[in-house]
This record gives structure tokens, sequence and C-alpha cells, in this order.
């Protein structure tokens, strides 16, 4: 293949970050008590990429049979964004990430695509000084899938073109359904099917040869 665009996912890809979002909804449901903190725990760590405010509405409405309101959702967000946004600026990057998109910079359009707020993930690539690697930086409300195919159309790539960077099912689902290329980034909380292409960290040599980089 000859790839022209990387995508990335961020906590878990660019930022060594899960761990602070599994902290903060932990804080935010703790007054729930144990149960809930454990369920909100385990379907946040199987569903990473997903909107904080899609799950703040699911953990509701199944552990807690409530229906939140706009006024509510925003108010949970906001309290979310207030626990991790400076932790996730303070958290390290994956293994040798900050070279691999700067050095692509040069080669490959690059862009981020996470399911944080996009003016959330704009200010926190702006702080960690990774900004001026990606083309463009997206967050939600857009879905991975409307991301990717955005940038299919915007920049005219097609999907044999393009690899996605992840580190959860939910996205390696968004890169099969938009027909591109996946590469998983392990760690102690994921799985994915067999035969998935997957490295550790960016300081992988077969990345080299799946990419054709010199």
């Amino acid at each position: 293949m000859n790839y022209k665009a990387l995508i990335y996912d961020f906590d878990g890809v660019i930022c060594d970050s899960v761990d602070v979002k599994t902290e903060a909804f932990a804080q935010i449901y703790k007054k729930y008590g144990p149960d809930v903190v454990k369920n909100v725990k385990e379907y946040h760590i199987k569903n990473g990429g997903i909107s904080r405010f899609k799950k703040f509405k699911y953990f509701h409405l199944n552990y807690l049979g409530l229906k939140l309101s706009n006024n509510q959702l925003i108010s949970l967000g906001n309290t979310f964004s207030n626990l991790v946004k400076k932790k996730v600026i303070e958290s390290p990057f994956i293994n040798g990430v900050q070279d691999f998109i700067s050095i692509n910079s040069r080669t490959f359009l690059q862009f981020i695509c996470t399911g944080t707020p996009e003016n959330e993930i704009l200010e926190i690539a702006k702080k960690k000084n990774i900004s001026t690697y990606f083309n463009e930086i997206y967050g939600s409300p857009k879905s991975k899938e409307e991301i990717i195919s955005l940038i299919k159309k915007k920049y005219n790539l097609s999907s044999d073109e393009i690899v996605f960077f992840g580190d959860a099912m939910t996205d390696y689902n968004s890169s099969k359904k938009c027909n591109v290329s996946f590469i998983g980034v392990e760690n102690n909380l994921n799985s994915f099917p067999k035969n998935t292409f997957l490295i550790n960290d960016f300081l992988d040599d077969s990345l080299k040869k799946i990419l054709k980089i010199n």
C-alpha cells in the first residue's frame, strides 16, 4: 500500500492518558457506590474513543435508571473536563510518538481523530506542542466515522491511502466501517481480533516496513 494519510486517536495512542479519564469517571460516580464505579470503569475501558457525553447518558440510564437533561449533561461534561484537562496535558507521550509524528509530518498528511471534545483537544495539542504536526485536529461531537469520511472527502483520499492508529475496539470498528487500514497500539487493557497489526509503541521497527518509511 502507498499510504498518504495517518490518522491517530489521542488517549492511549499519542498520550498515555487512558487512566486519567478512567479515574475521572470513577470520581464522578463514586457517590453512587462501588458497584456503579466498577461498571463505569469497565465500560469506559472497553469502549475507549466514545464521547464522554454518550457515556454519561449510558451510565445514568443503565446503572442509575436516570435520564439526563441537557443542562445536567453539560454540567457533568464541565466537571469531567476540569478533572482531566490539566492531567492529560501533564501526561507522558507514548514512547516514540513525538519523533514519529514530527518526522512523518514531512511525508504524510496527519490528523487527530478523538472522542474528546474538539475545543478541548485543540487546547491540549497546543499545550503539548504538537499542533503543528497535524493538518487537522478533530474531536466530538463528530463521530470517528464522520471524521474519517470528512478527511477522505476534503483531502481527496481513497480508503486504501489511509492508516488509522487506535487503542480500542471502537477505533478498530470505525476503521473497518470506513474501509481504512488499522494499526492497534497495545496496552494491558485492550484486546483486538486475531491478525490485527499491533505495535507496543512508535519505536516499533515494523512501522517502517508497513508505511514504507526509510
